[in-house]
């Protein structure tokens, strides 16, 4: 034996360990991979549990313990989750798709608002149209076949200019408005609000004559553009004489493309109008910062949108306008000429009315998309998606105002609140 006494330490503590712990019984066998311990039979200290066996819950942690990771449930993916949608679209940035059939959802959601309100302004205008266009052959129709003197060859060249003016102004005021106008209905679908006919239009009224204004600008912009451009025309052809031809050429195609350029910068002024309650400057300053970056691919939209609607259209209104020349004759003299119209203006005019609808659903649908447009841009630019969701939520507790994105608003005062005030009482659609 040896005189030194730590050499026995180390057994007596091994001793001392394994005094109090429970005997195994005598037949017991080590659990196998893969297979559950039996009753009775606990993992030792540093054993991993086996593959399928998971940990039984031992109650609620002490206090300042740290739980154990929970894992998630079976059947949930806690990674990436759709954006929300309350109404037509998804609150988040959008792809042509999602705007198309946005627009699709939107006017078929508010047949009255988006369809109604397009036929009924298409049919005022198609009517003016036809009336002024009989009351030109009219005038026509006066003129002495055989020596006309120069006075009625002027008053019919005066009344020419003006009925052509009144249609351009006419057709542009209309479709301004139209497009204005249909914003709303669109906008209110994005969280799922219908709108009715009556509705629309106890929205949209605060905002015609701003929106007569925002037109007579545009159209003061336009004629001071034309001017300035005759005006040069006239200019190089003195200085040049026929060498001007090309620089005149080149000039005119210049012009064109700098119109189509500032028609995208400005497209959105209508939908800002609108819905953001903005003065004109204002109106056009946002609509022109929303495009910014974003041109070429406003510019498609659009223009795959007008040449999808000029493809449906043309497809209805050709065959009805070669239906309409069968019953319809015109004479090589001028008297005779005015009367055949004044007899086939019945047939005429249900031919226009006939197209004037078709022509009404492309533009609610051209409409639909620039709202659309709107959104969208809005949503990449400011956060909008997250100003949208807030207002869908207090939709839902019965909270929230007319015309969406009043609540966050840049361009102007909201509508559906008074400045100091509480918020006047929403309207519901029917």
């Amino acid at each position: 034996m040896s005189n030194n006494p730590h050499e026995s330490e180390p057994a007596d503590k091994s001793r001392d360990d394994t005094a109090g712990a429970p005997l195994p019984p005598p037949n017991a066998q080590p659990p196998q991979w893969g297979q559950p311990p039996q009753p009775g039979q606990n993992a030792q200290w540093g054993q991993q549990p086996q593959w399928g066996q998971h940990p039984e819950p031992t109650g609620s942690p002490q206090w300042g313990a740290q739980p154990g990771w929970q894992g998630v449930p079976h059947g949930q993916f806690g990674g990436y989750q759709a954006p929300p949608k309350p109404g037509i679209i998804p609150l988040r940035p959008l792809g042509l798709g999602e705007i198309l059939d946005g627009a699709f959802q939107a006017c078929r959601k508010n047949p009255l608002a988006t369809f109604g309100t397009a036929i009924l302004f298409q049919v005022v205008i198609s009517v003016l149209t036809l009336l002024l266009t009989v009351g030109l052959f009219g005038s026509i129709a006066q003129l002495d076949p055989v020596d006309p003197s120069m006075d009625e060859v002027a008053g019919l060249a005066t009344s020419l200019v003006s009925v052509a003016t009144a249609l351009v102004v006419l057709s542009s005021v209309g479709v301004l408005i139209l497009q204005g106008v249909l914003v709303i209905p669109i906008a209110r679908a994005v969280l799922n609000e219908r709108t009715s006919f009556v509705q629309l239009w106890k929205l949209a009224v605060r905002r015609i004559l701003p929106l007569l204004g925002l037109g007579f600008l545009l159209l003061l912009l336009v004629i001071a553009g034309l001017t300035v451009l005759v005006v040069i025309a006239v200019l190089l052809a003195m200085l040049l004489g026929q060498d001007s031809v090309w620089l005149i050429v080149l000039g005119t195609l210049g012009s064109l493309a700098l119109i189509v350029w500032l028609s995208i910068k400005l497209v959105l002024a209508p939908a800002v109008l609108m819905l953001e309650g903005a003065g004109l400057l204002t109106s056009l300053r946002r609509s022109w910062t929303l495009t910014s970056r974003n041109w070429w691919r406003t510019f498609g939209i659009l223009i795959l949108t007008s040449i999808i609607v000029s493809i449906i259209t043309s497809v209805i209104s050709t065959p009805l306008s070669l239906l309409a020349t069968q019953f319809v004759s015109f004479s090589d003299s001028p008297a005779e000429l005015g009367e055949e119209l004044m007899n086939s203006l019945p047939i005429l005019l249900v031919g226009q009315l006939i197209t004037a609808v078709f022509g009404a659903i492309g533009y609610a649908f051209q409409a639909g998309v620039t709202a659309l447009l709107y959104v969208d841009l809005r949503i990449r630019r400011e956060g909008f998606d997250v100003v949208l969701l807030r207002e869908h939520e207090e939709a839902t507790a019965g909270r929230f105002t007319p015309i969406p994105g009043q609540s966050a608003n840049p361009g102007g005062q909201q509508f559906g609140h008074r400045p100091g005030g509480p918020p006047s009482p929403p309207t519901t659609g029917t």
